[in-house]
């Protein structure tokens, strides 16, 4: 070490220690100074140098060091600096109580606490380890990155001040401004521009929101966030949930994306007995023996037509039955019920609540006029606008306390830009000014650090399953309104669901698939369009449209609009009671049907079997304006036929396959879903051309066909089976 100016200095006659004042030492090109100090040699012919007060470190590259106190190695160039400690480089000041400093590898260490200031970010941690040189830092041990847009939380970190990427190796919380947080434990996120990276464990939450992923890319200026393999979505405050293998969430629009196997699960209520036994196949006695007399008078023949029709009540039931077979993983006698969607793209956003087009579809328990025709607004239209609205946060559970303690970045700028670009010694009055700031730095970064919160590890699934639980507690749903008769308030936001191409749904007691579904939450309907087709127990419906809706978690009331179709399949699989119209339109009690209106050409076409022996007798076909059925504990109570066509009962030896369907017919058990399984397996098979475009005037043979294993023969003309009846 080479001395190159004192003030004064003076010899210890004991130990041979020079000590100098003011002194300016030079030692591989960097420049020591402070208000003291002194050199010495140990055996060997090592250098030391201790110096006290206002200690200043010039080195060649621009980087300078304050502190109170110096002990330099000048064989291995290493430093040992302490109190009221500040490095300043090119790129960031570094503030602590000790730090250990090579100046030769130029890595420095503290492991008391301090903190590091960038351009852009305030870094505080207990143990650092930094290196001059990459602009790396390894920060250990309740880590807070701070910076006007995020506050991060953790306990391994590594920083780059040049390219400000932050790389973490535990559990962290990255918390915005808008009280949306990054949770991670492995992944990069860069300060500056804020795009993440994350690959274990990781969740992204804003307000009720909450979205979770193998893999999870975030963009703070777009505010889009995707998540990749074994994706989950979750709205805790409107109760809904998605899965899939890809999720992109955009913040802005509030709006969730969902693709590779998607799925969505709406939670209703489960309030029908699963148990209860199946009285629909009793057969109304007197019907055969009043068939069977040929003599009866008109009277007679009157009373069998009324007797046909009870009987197709007994029957038509069959078709409309709501048993509940449960799924082979739930509970029969469970409160609740799960509706399992899946298309192959799940779309869903927040809208203005008063820019939703509720349906008005004018449906009457009484049953209304008797053919009314609705123009339909699906309610489709999407805002350009997004009100941002606060909801509680379901994942916070660490409150900001550095608002008001910690001492603003702002603050630390004055510091950052008395970095030297050059190599200058800086004087020792300006380092005196910033002492008993840098001593209120440290003691405010060690507050902050102790009521600091670093989440634990495997935050992320008990956050997440936390919030499924929350989403799964169906009684906490609010009820359907009324939208036309309640005020909706100009901020008020409800969610709509989009599921485009092979849609599928399962529940427990239902079953559906269509071409593309819409669902709006504000009025809980659920619109089937494109082939749709729904099955309950042994029946299958189908119509141009199919809307259905949710009240108080339970089944309402649903409408098969243009086209609909109800089929049940007798226990054979051969005959099916069928039940056809213009439209048709079913009400529900406790999730079972309790009145079903069918308008517009109304036919019902019903087999009857021999209770003991299951063998069909006959088949009674009813045709009129209008034919309502009400039900109580699955039982009919009431058949109406209203503008009776007419009503004819064929023993069974006169029904033939021309009779035996109605037009428009058709059976399709194999695209029914099975299970949750057999939903996210399996697409519904493409319909033959011959299906969706039969020819005018002519029925689905290829279809009849599949369904009875055997041409089709046309035996009898409509005239020879009318004789037939009155002989």
């Amino acid at each position: 070490m080479n001395l190159v100016s004192s003030s004064s200095g003076r010899i210890n006659s004991k130990t041979g220690h020079m000590t100098f004042y003011n002194p300016v030492y030079e030692h591989k090109g960097n420049t020591l100074s402070a208000d003291s100090g002194y050199i010495y040699e140990n055996e060997i012919k090592q250098q030391y140098f201790e110096a006290f007060g206002n200690v200043v470190i010039t080195q060649p590259s621009g980087t300078v060091i304050y502190s109170d106190y110096l002990h330099y190695d000048a064989t291995a160039q290493l430093a040992k600096l302490t109190n009221n400690v500040k490095m300043v480089d090119r790129n960031s000041v570094l503030t602590t109580n000790y730090l250990t400093y090579n100046m030769r590898s130029k890595i420095g260490t503290y492991t008391g606490g301090g903190r590091i200031v960038t351009q852009t970010d305030t870094i505080t941690s207990k143990n650092a380890y930094y290196f001059e040189g990459s602009g790396d830092a390894y920060f250990r041990y309740k880590v807070i990155v701070r910076n006007p847009s995020v506050k991060v939380y953790t306990d391994t970190m590594r920083y780059n001040s040049l390219t400000k990427n932050t790389h973490f190796f535990g559990p962290t919380n990255i918390k915005g401004n808008n009280k949306e947080n990054l949770y991670t434990e492995r992944g990069i996120y860069n300060t500056a521009t804020g795009i993440a990276n994350f690959n274990k464990k990781n969740l992204y939450t804003e307000g009720s929101r909450f979205l979770k992923g193998d893999s999870l890319h975030y963009e703070r200026e777009s505010g889009i966030g995707k998540a990749f393999r074994n994706v989950v979505f979750v709205d805790t405050l409107d109760k809904f949930y998605a899965y899939g293998g890809k999720g992109e969430y955009h913040q802005g629009e509030e709006s969730i994306l969902m693709t590779n196997k998607p799925y969505i699960i709406t939670v209703v209520k489960n309030e029908s007995d699963s148990t209860q036994t199946d009285s629909l196949k009793v057969e109304p006695p007197l019907i055969q023996n009043k068939l069977d007399k040929k003599t009866a008078k008109r009277e007679a023949k009157e009373k069998d037509i009324k007797v046909a029709e009870l009987k197709n009540n007994k029957k038509s039931e069959a078709i409309i039955s709501d048993k509940n077979p449960p799924l082979s993983d739930a509970n029969s006698s469970a409160k609740v019920d799960s509706v399992y969607m899946t298309a192959d793209t799940l779309y869903s956003r927040m809208i203005l609540a008063k820019e939703y087009k509720a349906l008005d579809l004018k449906l009457d328990r009484s049953g209304g006029q008797m053919i009314e025709e609705v123009e339909v607004n699906f309610g489709d239209e999407e805002t350009s606008d997004s009100t941002q609205e606060i909801i509680n946060d379901e994942l916070s559970k660490v409150k900001e306390v550095n608002e008001n303690l910690i001492p603003k970045v702002k603050e630390d700028k004055k510091v950052t830009s008395t970095a030297p670009k050059k190599t200058v010694k800086p004087t020792l009055n300006n380092h005196g000014e910033n002492r008993s700031q840098i001593a209120n730095t440290i003691k405010a970064d060690s507050v902050l650090r102790q009521k600091a919160v670093v989440p634990l590890e495997g935050h992320a699934d008990s956050v997440i399953n936390k919030a499924l639980k929350i989403a799964q507690q169906a009684d906490a749903i609010s009820s359907t309104k009324d939208s036309a008769n309640t005020a909706i308030s100009d901020t008020a936001r409800t969610r709509i669901v989009k599921a485009h191409y092979n849609v599928r749904l399962f529940k427990s007691d239902l079953q559906a698939v269509a071409d593309s579904v819409y669902y709006g939450m504000q009025d809980s309907m659920f619109r089937f369009m494109g082939r749709p087709m729904i099955w309950a127990q042994d029946s299958q419906i189908s119509a141009d449209t199919i809307y259905m809706q949710i009240i108080n978690q339970k089944m309402d009331n649903a409408l098969l609009k243009e086209n609909a179709f109800m089929v049940n399949a007798l226990s054979d699989s051969t005959k099916f009671n069928q039940l056809k119209g213009r439209k048709i339109t079913t009400f529900f009690a406790n999730n079972n049907i309790e009145r079903l209106f069918v308008d517009g050409n109304a036919e019902n076409l019903v087999f009857s079997e021999n209770e003991k022996t299951k063998i069909i007798t006959e088949m009674f076909h009813d045709r009129g304006g209008r034919i309502k059925v009400r039900m109580e504990d699955r039982k009919i109570i009431d058949y109406i036929t209203i503008k009776k066509v007419d009503q004819k009962v064929y023993p069974f030896a006169l029904v033939t396959q021309e009779n035996e369907i109605l037009p428009g017919f058709t059976w399709r058990p194999q695209d029914r879903p099975k299970s949750k399984e057999d939903l996210l397996n399996r697409k519904r098979e493409v319909p033959k051309e011959t299906d969706e475009t039969p020819k005018k005037g002519k029925k689905e043979d290829s279809e009849e066909e599949e369904i009875k294993g055997k041409p089709i023969e046309r035996k009898k003309e409509t005239a020879e089976i009318q004789e037939e009846i009155k002989k």
